[in-house]
């Protein structure tokens, strides 16, 4: 019999749900909710975290400084242009700008540029767009914003404004600031008597009260002189006056110049007086004897150079420097010629001899019979002693003793006292013995050796 069994039917669902999840998010396999790697948001964690945050659910905060964003995975900071560091906390170093501080800065100068945008910042003195150009004529310091002050065509320094002086000129003047006075170039004066040209460094060359263009140092003759230095005469020497009639009267010997109309002296050096004829008073030197000396302890000065004429026994250019030994008189300029020692006087080189020396040089030694300084002492010493020049002392001869070798030398039994052992030559004055060994006097008075 056959027996029929149902069919079984198996529901198939139209559709199977897929996962939805995006940037490597993981599926959960039942619910098909995403679970998001770091750095993303969102029901499909399709999203990248909110600007500041990072990481795990986007739930750290960015740690960037100076508008730099941080890697919504990993935290890591991309600094803004200008910045860098970890945390992009630090400007870009000295030289470079921009975004990374790639970029190299175009100031010169010692210009510094701005670490965002490269513009530069000029030193004092400087100006344009890199710093390139120095501040306009007439302008100087920051920014060039500050207006020269130099007179006379000078050139003002772009820095700090002190004035180069133009040839001829020169002048400084008080710039009070607060507290603080100083002297400042100004340019405002012409260059002072006798100087000329830049810095006014150059000496004038004109004679004869010729002036000096304060330039170029061109001489401007008076009447009467001529020649690129106004140094010739219209009139022959000696001779002035409109048609050089009139004899000069000057001492010609003192005298520079006799002025070729007026006959008016001018001096030499040293030299003053209506017609030079007269020297410098005690006191004064120089050109019409107006300079002053300079000399010490009231000694006198050369009436020409100045220097000082020391009086005997002084040297120095003061004259406070008292000869040194071998050297005496006036600045000390003679030598000494004393000898053996004697002492030399620092005014007149004169010799003070010393003990047993005489004569103008203290070369010849004392007389005998005479000792001591000058040998002005006389000898005490008898019997044909010999006398020392330096002290008096007596050297005995043969036989006598004592002080001034009057004593003979006395017996004693049969033999000589032991004092005139000390003589250098022992002889009894009774002996005519030669020898000068002790003489042995017999009771009998008959001499033997």
């Amino acid at each position: 019999m056959l027996m029929h069994v149902p069919c079984m039917r198996v529901c198939v669902s139209p559709s199977i749900n897929r996962c939805q999840c995006q940037n490597g998010a993981k599926c959960n396999p039942i619910t098909g909710a995403c679970v998001c790697t770091d750095g993303y948001q969102g029901w499909r964690c399709e999203e990248p975290c909110e600007h500041g945050y990072y990481g795990k659910a986007c739930q750290l905060p960015c740690q960037c400084l100076n508008g730099a964003t941080c890697h919504h995975e990993t935290g890591e900071c991309i600094c803004a242009s200008g910045y860098t560091g970890a945390f992009c906390g630090e400007r870009c170093p000295f030289g470079s700008h921009g975004l990374q501080c790639e970029q190299r800065c175009p100031c010169q100068n010692r210009g510094t540029c701005h670490h965002i945008t490269g513009d530069c910042s000029c030193p004092t003195g400087w100006t344009g767009s890199v710093c390139a150009q120095p501040c306009p004529i007439g302008k100087y310091g920051v920014n060039c914003s500050r207006d020269c002050s130099c007179r006379n065509g000078g050139l003002c320094d772009h820095i700090t404004g002190q004035c180069q002086c133009a040839a001829g000129f020169s002048g400084r003047s008080i710039k009070t600031n607060l507290t603080v006075v100083s002297m400042v170039i100004r340019c405002q004066d012409e260059c002072p008597v006798g100087t000329y040209g830049p810095q006014c460094s150059h000496r004038c060359d004109c004679q004869n009260g010729a002036k000096c263009y304060h330039i170029n140092g061109a001489c401007l003759c008076d009447t009467g002189f001529k020649g690129p230095n106004c140094q010739e005469r219209f009139c022959p020497p000696g001779l002035y006056g409109l048609i050089c009639d009139k004899y000069c009267p000057c001492e010609a010997a003192n005298t520079v110049s006799c002025h070729p109309l007026s006959g008016e002296c001018s001096c030499s050096s040293g030299w003053t007086g209506l017609y030079c004829n007269e020297s410098c008073p005690s006191g004064y030197y120089g050109d019409s004897c107006r300079s002053q000396c300079d000399c010490t302890q009231g000694t006198e000065c050369h009436s020409v150079t100045g220097s000082c004429i020391c009086p005997a026994g002084l040297m120095g250019e003061d004259c406070t420097s008292v000869c040194p030994a071998g050297l005496y008189g006036p600045s000390c300029l003679s030598s000494c010629s004393c000898r053996n020692n004697a002492s030399c006087s620092l005014v007149d080189g004169s010799c003070t001899c010393r003990e047993g020396w005489r004569g103008a040089d203290c070369s010849a030694p004392c007389l005998s019979g005479s000792w001591g300084p000058g040998c002005n002492q006389t000898c005490l010493c008898a019997n044909g002693a010999t006398c020392e020049p330096s002290n008096g002392t007596c050297t005995c001869s043969p036989g006598w003793s004592g002080p001034h070798c009057d004593q003979p030398c006395p017996l004693k039994g049969s033999w000589f006292e032991p004092q005139c052992l000390h003589s250098q030559i022992y002889r009894h004055p009774l002996s005519n013995t030669p020898n000068p060994c002790l003489v042995i006097i017999d009771k009998d008075l008959s001499l033997s050796h």
